[in-house]
Protein backbone atom coordinates (compact mmCIF):
# COMPACT_ATOMS: atom_id res chain seq x y z
CA UNK A 1 0.00 0.00 0.00
CA UNK A 2 1.56 3.70 -0.85
CA UNK A 3 2.13 5.38 2.19
CA UNK A 4 -0.50 8.58 1.61
CA UNK A 5 -2.85 5.74 0.44
CA UNK A 6 -6.26 5.84 2.09
CA UNK A 7 -8.22 2.78 2.41
CA UNK A 8 -12.20 3.43 0.81
CA UNK A 9 -14.76 1.37 1.14
CA UNK A 10 -17.87 1.49 -1.18
CA UNK A 11 -20.75 1.28 0.36
CA UNK A 12 -23.36 1.57 -2.14
CA UNK A 13 -23.23 1.98 -6.14
CA UNK A 14 -26.08 3.16 -7.53
CA UNK A 15 -26.66 1.46 -10.90
CA UNK A 16 -29.27 0.99 -13.41
CA UNK A 17 -29.75 -1.73 -15.95
CA UNK A 18 -31.98 -0.78 -18.87
CA UNK A 19 -33.73 -3.89 -20.52
CA UNK A 20 -34.25 -4.48 -23.92
CA UNK A 21 -37.95 -4.52 -22.97
CA UNK A 22 -39.40 -2.36 -20.20
CA UNK A 23 -40.31 -4.36 -16.98
CA UNK A 24 -44.10 -4.15 -16.69
CA UNK A 25 -44.71 -2.28 -12.96
CA UNK A 26 -47.44 -4.28 -12.80
CA UNK A 27 -46.07 -7.60 -12.96
CA UNK A 28 -43.77 -6.65 -10.50
CA UNK A 29 -46.37 -6.27 -8.36
CA UNK A 30 -48.81 -8.98 -9.17
CA UNK A 31 -46.41 -12.18 -9.26
CA UNK A 32 -43.38 -10.54 -6.73
CA UNK A 33 -45.31 -8.29 -4.41
CA UNK A 34 -43.50 -5.13 -5.38
CA UNK A 35 -45.31 -2.11 -3.67
CA UNK A 36 -46.62 1.02 -6.21
CA UNK A 37 -45.61 4.07 -4.72
CA UNK A 38 -45.20 7.56 -6.18
CA UNK A 39 -44.73 6.14 -10.09
CA UNK A 40 -42.24 3.47 -9.03
CA UNK A 41 -42.50 -0.10 -8.16
CA UNK A 42 -40.27 -1.16 -5.40
CA UNK A 43 -38.97 -4.55 -4.68
CA UNK A 44 -36.87 -5.52 -1.97
CA UNK A 45 -34.62 -8.77 -2.58
CA UNK A 46 -33.39 -10.63 0.12
CA UNK A 47 -30.83 -12.85 -1.47
CA UNK A 48 -28.47 -11.03 -3.11
CA UNK A 49 -29.79 -8.26 -0.57
CA UNK A 50 -31.00 -5.05 -2.98
CA UNK A 51 -33.74 -2.82 -3.24
CA UNK A 52 -34.89 -2.97 -6.51
CA UNK A 53 -36.51 0.34 -8.16
CA UNK A 54 -38.58 0.35 -11.33
CA UNK A 55 -39.56 3.21 -13.16
CA UNK A 56 -41.76 4.04 -15.88
CA UNK A 57 -40.02 3.55 -18.41
CA UNK A 58 -39.21 0.09 -17.28
CA UNK A 59 -35.85 0.28 -16.30
CA UNK A 60 -34.33 -1.33 -12.95
CA UNK A 61 -32.71 0.57 -10.68
CA UNK A 62 -30.43 -1.23 -7.92
CA UNK A 63 -30.08 0.03 -4.26
CA UNK A 64 -28.01 -1.49 -1.71
CA UNK A 65 -25.02 -3.06 -3.51
CA UNK A 66 -21.50 -1.85 -3.43
CA UNK A 67 -20.32 -3.74 -6.82
CA UNK A 68 -21.90 -4.04 -10.04
CA UNK A 69 -21.97 -8.01 -10.17
CA UNK A 70 -24.05 -7.99 -7.30
CA UNK A 71 -26.13 -5.35 -8.80
CA UNK A 72 -26.45 -7.05 -12.08
CA UNK A 73 -27.21 -10.36 -10.24
CA UNK A 74 -30.07 -8.59 -7.90
CA UNK A 75 -31.38 -7.45 -11.54
CA UNK A 76 -31.47 -10.89 -13.56
CA UNK A 77 -32.92 -12.37 -10.05
CA UNK A 78 -36.15 -10.17 -10.56
CA UNK A 79 -36.32 -10.75 -14.32
CA UNK A 80 -35.66 -14.29 -13.84
CA UNK A 81 -38.51 -14.64 -11.32
CA UNK A 82 -40.97 -12.93 -13.69
CA UNK A 83 -39.76 -15.23 -16.86
CA UNK A 84 -38.63 -12.58 -18.70
CA UNK A 85 -34.69 -12.89 -20.45
CA UNK A 86 -32.17 -10.96 -18.85
CA UNK A 87 -29.99 -10.62 -21.93
CA UNK A 88 -29.17 -7.24 -23.56
CA UNK A 89 -29.38 -5.43 -20.10
CA UNK A 90 -27.37 -2.14 -20.86
CA UNK A 91 -25.96 -0.82 -17.28
CA UNK A 92 -25.61 2.98 -16.32
CA UNK A 93 -23.51 3.69 -13.11
CA UNK A 94 -24.71 6.20 -11.35
CA UNK A 95 -23.30 7.56 -7.66
CA UNK A 96 -21.14 5.76 -5.10
CA UNK A 97 -21.95 6.16 -1.51
CA UNK A 98 -17.88 5.97 0.27
CA UNK A 99 -16.46 5.97 3.80
CA UNK A 100 -12.75 5.96 4.55
CA UNK A 101 -10.99 7.10 7.57
CA UNK A 102 -8.22 10.18 8.08
CA UNK A 103 -6.52 8.20 10.96
CA UNK A 104 -6.66 11.42 12.76
CA UNK A 105 -9.21 13.43 14.68
CA UNK A 106 -10.62 16.65 12.72
CA UNK A 107 -11.00 19.77 14.00
CA UNK A 108 -14.58 19.79 12.13
CA UNK A 109 -16.14 23.18 13.58
CA UNK A 110 -12.75 25.30 11.90
CA UNK A 111 -13.33 23.31 8.75
CA UNK A 112 -15.60 26.30 7.81
CA UNK A 113 -14.88 28.60 4.31
CA UNK A 114 -13.57 28.39 0.73
CA UNK A 115 -10.50 25.60 1.17
CA UNK A 116 -9.87 26.58 -2.96
CA UNK A 117 -10.70 23.63 -4.29
CA UNK A 118 -14.57 23.54 -2.78
CA UNK A 119 -16.09 25.41 0.22
CA UNK A 120 -16.90 23.70 4.06
CA UNK A 121 -19.67 24.47 6.40
CA UNK A 122 -19.89 23.18 10.04
CA UNK A 123 -23.28 21.20 10.02
CA UNK A 124 -24.72 21.50 13.62
CA UNK A 125 -27.31 19.44 13.49
CA UNK A 126 -24.94 16.30 11.72
CA UNK A 127 -22.06 17.41 14.31
CA UNK A 128 -19.73 16.92 11.23
CA UNK A 129 -18.33 19.34 9.04
CA UNK A 130 -19.01 19.27 5.17
CA UNK A 131 -17.46 19.93 2.35
CA UNK A 132 -18.80 20.67 -1.25
CA UNK A 133 -15.70 19.42 -3.23
CA UNK A 134 -15.14 21.08 -6.82
CA UNK A 135 -12.05 19.84 -7.74
CA UNK A 136 -12.72 16.12 -7.08
CA UNK A 137 -17.10 16.63 -7.89
CA UNK A 138 -18.40 14.77 -4.63
CA UNK A 139 -19.72 16.09 -0.87
CA UNK A 140 -17.85 14.70 1.72
CA UNK A 141 -19.15 14.86 5.31
CA UNK A 142 -16.27 14.89 8.08
CA UNK A 143 -16.85 13.54 11.52
CA UNK A 144 -14.41 14.16 14.77
CA UNK A 145 -13.51 10.84 14.69
CA UNK A 146 -11.69 11.52 11.41
CA UNK A 147 -14.18 9.34 9.75
CA UNK A 148 -15.58 10.56 5.94
CA UNK A 149 -18.92 9.34 4.20
CA UNK A 150 -18.27 10.54 0.31
CA UNK A 151 -21.75 11.35 -1.57
CA UNK A 152 -22.59 11.96 -5.10
CA UNK A 153 -19.21 10.41 -6.23
CA UNK A 154 -18.75 8.93 -9.73
CA UNK A 155 -15.44 5.79 -8.73
CA UNK A 156 -13.59 4.74 -5.92
CA UNK A 157 -10.77 6.44 -7.31
CA UNK A 158 -11.89 9.49 -7.42
CA UNK A 159 -13.19 9.45 -3.41
CA UNK A 160 -9.69 8.11 -2.88
CA UNK A 161 -7.70 10.97 -4.81
CA UNK A 162 -9.90 13.60 -2.35
CA UNK A 163 -9.50 11.69 0.78
CA UNK A 164 -5.37 12.61 0.02
CA UNK A 165 -5.83 15.61 -1.18
CA UNK A 166 -8.02 16.90 2.06
CA UNK A 167 -6.03 15.15 4.27
CA UNK A 168 -3.23 16.99 3.10
CA UNK A 169 -5.16 20.61 3.20
CA UNK A 170 -6.45 19.97 6.35
CA UNK A 171 -2.62 18.73 8.04
CA UNK A 172 -1.34 22.23 6.15
CA UNK A 173 -4.15 23.86 8.38
CA UNK A 174 -3.16 22.15 11.37
CA UNK A 175 -7.18 20.75 11.16
CA UNK A 176 -6.50 17.03 11.94
CA UNK A 177 -5.18 16.12 15.64
CA UNK A 178 -3.41 12.48 16.93
CA UNK A 179 -6.19 10.82 18.61
CA UNK A 180 -6.40 10.78 22.51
Amino acid sequence: MVANAIDVRIENQLVRFVPPQPVDQDSVVAQLGGQKTGGVVIKVLDRPRATIVIDQQGRIVVHGTHRVEAARAAAKEMMLRLGLNDSGLETELGPVVASFEFGQSLLVESVVGDFGAGTAHYDERLGCATVEDTRHNLTLHMWPNGRCIATDARHRNMVAMAAVFWKGRFSDKKLLVDRI
